[in-house]
């Protein structure tokens, strides 16, 4: 396997089945908490930016002179994406000193919304997801890893002041 190959297919994890996409957004929740417990939030932001343009490369070689530009076994961006929902309880969790498995709803609450966000598409996740070549791949998942950010700060919001939990 190339390094490309091991890169775009998080070193195997994209050949799963079914279901490559929430393998590889799986597989990024234990690589998001050791990112976080090595080096707390500033750890993980680095990490996302450089899992992106690493993955913008691996995509790039993977799908050179080939049909299909987003292959399911790439998920590289799944990763990148789930890494930037997770930065709505990183960062909360490394600027109070708060242990981040204490956060457990919002692991949980990312790992779907960003799983929704990427499969559904709304909005700009389905116009980066039209773009040919290898940032369109990157990019749909990172905006859809945006937006389950934003709904897991709104929801923490809502249960935390609305409900006082």
């Amino acid at each position: 396997m190339t390094l490309a190959a091991m890169i775009a297919t998080v070193g195997g994890v994209g050949y799963l089945r079914p279901a490559p996409g929430t393998w590889g957004s799986l597989v990024a929740l234990p690589m998001a908490y050791a990112l976080h417990q090595l080096g707390g939030f500033p750890l993980l932001a680095l990490a996302t930016v450089i899992c992106t343009g690493l993955g913008i490369w691996a995509t790039a070689e993977m799908t050179r002179g080939k049909s299909d530009h987003d292959p399911s076994e790439i998920v590289i961006d799944e990763v990148a994406g789930q890494w930037l929902a997770i930065w709505a309880i990183s960062y909360p969790a490394w600027a109070k000193g708060i242990e981040i498995t204490a956060l457990w709803p919002g692991w949980i609450a990312a790992f779907v919304l960003f799983r929704l966000f990427d499969i559904w598409k709304p909005g700009p996740v389905g116009w980066a997801d039209g773009k040919e070549g290898p940032v369109g791949v990157m990019m749909d998942d990172v905006i859809a890893g945006l937006l389950a950010a934003i709904g897991v700060v709104l929801l923490a919001g809502f249960s935390h002041g609305v409900l006082g939990l």
